[in-house]
């Protein structure tokens, strides 16, 4: 029998890390899941309405059922998800009324945040947010719309970065999911991911002439003509034009 504080053993200090690295190999499992099912969510490869059967889910995901129900959870948590006792789960619907209220807000956030990127951007920085374009433009013309939409984000993201407003790029955050579906969805169609990349040219011609009311401009402009398209389409429900876009 071990000795009462006694040193450990290396087989005590093998088990301890074995235990160790099966807990982390089972939180990267729920990460990459949630991660995965929450893409498919927002990408609308899952619609709103939908119900989620947990033996596809697993199949779909090539995961066993405990991570797929923790991902489920975590979701319901988000909002992307309603769990009802003896249901299956159900993917929440966006709202026309909800989602106009929510441009209001963001467009009012990312206006703040490029009046004052405009002032604080680095050269460095300013070329970061170039490479970010130029990526989005190469995504553009290979008609590849969840790269492009990952660089989207994280160009929006930079610049609230650049803001060096904590509080501000924090309440960003917390509307992040809600904002990631209804963007995702304004660039369904293709003459709207056209102007997008247009307007995302003027917001760093703007920045990059440190123009404060310039950018501030058009990130508003910038936010409310492709959110509001989306706006439309819930209260006018209408199959948007795909351009063979996945």
């Amino acid at each position: 029998m071990k000795k009462k504080n006694s040193p450990p053993t290396p087989l005590d200090v093998l088990s301890a890390e074995l235990d160790h690295d099966t807990s982390r190999r089972k939180g990267d499992m729920h990460l990459n899941t949630v991660q995965m099912l929450r893409n498919l969510i927002i990408a609308g490869a899952i619609g709103p309405g939908e119900k989620l059967n947990e033996r596809e889910l697993c199949e779909r995901l090539k995961v066993s059922r405990t991570p797929v129900r923790e991902a489920i959870k975590t979701l319901a948590q988000e909002g992307l998800l309603q769990v009802s006792p003896n249901r299956s789960p159900v993917v929440t619907g966006l709202d026309a009324a909800e989602t106009a209220a929510l441009v209001d807000v963001v467009a009012a956030i990312e206006a703040l945040a490029g009046e004052l990127a405009a002032t604080r951007i680095s050269e460095a920085q300013l070329a970061e947010l170039g490479i970010l374009h130029y990526t989005m433009l190469k995504h553009r013309a290979n008609g590849l719309l969840p790269d492009y939409f990952k660089a989207n984000k994280a160009f929006h993201r930079l610049i609230l970065e650049y803001a060096d407003n904590p509080v501000l790029l924090w309440v960003w955050d917390l509307l992040a999911l809600r904002v990631d579906r209804a963007r995702y969805a304004s660039n369904l169609w293709p003459e709207r991911w056209d102007k997008a990349m247009a307007e995302h040219g003027t917001i760093l011609e703007h920045l990059t002439r440190r123009d404060s009311a310039g950018a501030a401009q058009a990130m508003k402009v910038h936010v409310q003509n492709g959110l509001a398209l989306v706006v439309t389409s819930l209260a006018n429900p209408a199959a948007p034009p795909q351009d063979g876009l996945t």
